[in-house]
């Protein structure tokens, strides 16, 4: 018998195929958007997945200024941040945050969704996220995906 054949085959740095995707989120919804691309991110989406390895592809979102959230998430919703000093608490909806910086909710939304450890902070130096259609990352030619064919 092979027993070479019956070997679980482990990724990592040296052997990952990582690659570029172009995401269009306009018109997308937060929730549904984020979770899809933290999905490719991980690698989840590919054969050799491995949990303990980056072996996710780098993801570019565009148009995140245009990304839609239902329902009266926002007027509703709270952002919590803390400045480090007493008494520091802000609060922000994303209302506010579109106008100031509409990148924040996308990359909130997506680290969320990404492990609490030192590999879910590695995953996340991979995602490049833009507020309008033009990004600085087309000496990488990426390619564009449809968020729709990604089946979890």
């Amino acid at each position: 018998m092979n027993t070479i054949s019956y070997k679980t085959v482990s990724a990592n740095k040296q052997t990952v195929d990582k690659k570029w995707v172009l995401v269009d989120a306009e018109g997308e919804v937060l929730g549904r958007l984020a979770s899809k691309v933290a999905y490719i991110l991980r690698g989840k989406n590919k054969a050799n997945f491995t949990p303990h390895a980056d072996c996710g592809d780098n993801v570019i979102i565009i148009n995140a200024g245009k990304v839609a959230l239902s329902g009266n998430k926002v007027q509703e919703k709270e952002y919590v941040r803390h400045t480090g000093y007493p008494g520091g608490q802000r609060f922000s909806t994303p209302q506010e945050l579109l106008k100031k910086q509409p990148n924040k909710i996308v990359e909130n939304a997506v680290r969320g969704m990404l492990p609490k450890n030192k590999l879910g902070r590695d995953l996340f130096r991979n995602l490049k996220v833009y507020e309008t259609a033009q990004h600085n990352q087309e000496a990488q030619q990426p390619t564009t995906i449809d968020l729709n064919t990604i089946i979890k």
